[in-house]
């Protein structure tokens, strides 16, 4: 497995400035979000990686599906829109020759990410989860004709309303398995599945089928915004080298992604945060047999 820089740990760095680090850093993999290549240019950024050498192995992302289940035409509308942008995700990813394109469902239909409960939003759940599967249905062919992997990436359960409907490995895997494997496969986040009491019998159901595997900490206790409850390795609570062979023994031999959403590191120095990163994997991360 290669180390990889997913940049929005150092969330202060454009495309331009997270590939020079990753150059300077020794680090060959870089994972890319899709704000920062739009602010970059997509040529521009797919001209970076590639005189830098460097391999991606993300796109982040695509998803948030679930619109759909609002009622009449503005779901029918929500869902149209939310499709044409997954395709232009999937294009962008294509062009990256990016490994997956990490996929992040969507919570209940009008409830949004942060903000207070509105009155017409959905509390249909199960509802929400089968948009996600028309979705796929529809994404899935569109992604394998593009040499895309689709990545489904469950979330822990405090993010069901408003990010992520699928809050389990084994759920993301379902879902997955409707598909050829070429073309969906399932995101290892430590940070989201580690409290899970079935994730090693899931890693090990899910095999090639994993798509990604990321690593950061779960902080203890959560800052008030919980979305920034993530720690550099080693200062939470999650015990990664299990895991990490779990995620070995199954087959996995792609990249390790280190994504960490938290202010004070989003704050420090760049290159301070790459090198403790780099440090921090060899020391917590990776599983020596």
């Amino acid at each position: 497995m290669s180390l990889s820089l997913n940049q929005w740990t150092t969330r202060r760095w454009s495309v331009a400035e997270a590939v020079g680090g990753c150059v300077r850093h020794g680090l060959g993999v870089i994972g890319l979000w899709r704000q920062n290549v739009a602010e970059q240019g997509l040529a521009e950024s797919v001209k970076l990686v590639r005189d830098a050498g460097l391999r991606v192995s993300s796109l982040c992302r695509g998803g948030f599906l679930t619109a759909g289940g609002l009622p009449g035409d503005e779901g029918r509308r929500a869902f149209a829109e939310a499709l044409d942008d997954n395709r232009r995700a999937i294009d962008e990813a294509a062009e990256l020759e990016a490994a997956c394109l990490v996929m992040v469902v969507g919570g209940l239909p009008g409830v949004q990410p942060g903000e207070p409960l509105a009155a017409g939003a959905s509390r249909d759940l199960a509802g929400a989860r089968e948009r996600v599967a028309e979705a796929l249905a529809e994404l899935a062919p569109y992604a394998g004709e593009r040499g895309v992997k689709l990545a489904l990436e469950p979330l822990h359960p405090i993010y069901c309303p408003d990010r992520a409907v699928l809050s389990t490995l084994g759920q993301a895997l379902d879902l997955a398995l409707a598909h050829p494997e070429e073309q969906v496969g399932v995101v290892v986040d430590t940070f989201h599945v580690w409290w899970d009491p079935r994730v090693f019998d899931d890693i090990a159901r899910a095999g090639r089928r994993i798509a990604s595997y990321q690593v950061c900490d779960y902080l203890h206790p959560l800052p008030e915004d919980v979305l920034l409850g993530r720690g550099m390795m080693g200062d939470g609570v999650i015990d990664f080298k299990p895991i990490t062979r779990a995620v070995l023994d199954a087959g996995y031999t792609g990249d390790v992604e280190v994504e960490i959403f938290n202010a004070d590191i989003w704050a420090a120095d760049p290159d301070e945060v790459v090198a403790t990163m780099k440090a921090r994997y060899e020391d917590v991360v990776v599983a020596r047999r």
